[in-house]
């Protein structure tokens, strides 16, 4: 069973070539995205919508972060990933993730290729 993935970024072209990435490299298809805070929230907190993994840009459109959809979704359900693709991804960044339940941040300028290694690793565990 392929896993969803939901994607959160403002950048549209950053946002496209994501998607495209994950289905071409991992075969992970996206099923929804967010430009804002609050779309992603109401998204990835209503019931009526399936995911497995939440890839989330810290800085959003004005008015919104990444933050608070982590915080949002602290209590999603078990084997539900949420990770964090961001510039600015600092020790400090990373720790406020972390706290908020992330299960992973990688840094969009130098770390795209491990983001894709660790979901290729996450597709392949859930083919059993």
């Amino acid at each position: 069973m392929a896993l969803k993935a939901f994607v959160v970024e403002d950048n549209v072209s950053i946002r496209e070539s994501l998607i495209e990435a994950l289905l071409e490299l991992t075969g992970i298809a996206t099923h929804g995205v967010a430009s804002t805070e609050k779309t992603a929230v109401a998204w990835l907190n209503d019931p009526a919508n399936e995911w497995d993994l939440a890839i989330v840009d810290l800085i959003l459109e004005p008015g919104g972060s990444g933050l608070g959809v982590l915080h949002a979704c602290r209590n999603r359900k078990p084997g539900r990933k949420m990770v964090v693709l961001t510039g600015t991804a600092n020790p400090e960044v990373r720790k406020q993730c972390e706290a908020l339940g992330c299960d992973r941040v990688f840094d969009k300028s130098i770390e795209t290729d491990a983001l894709m290694d660790w979901c290729l690793a996450l597709a392949q565990a859930a083919e059993g």
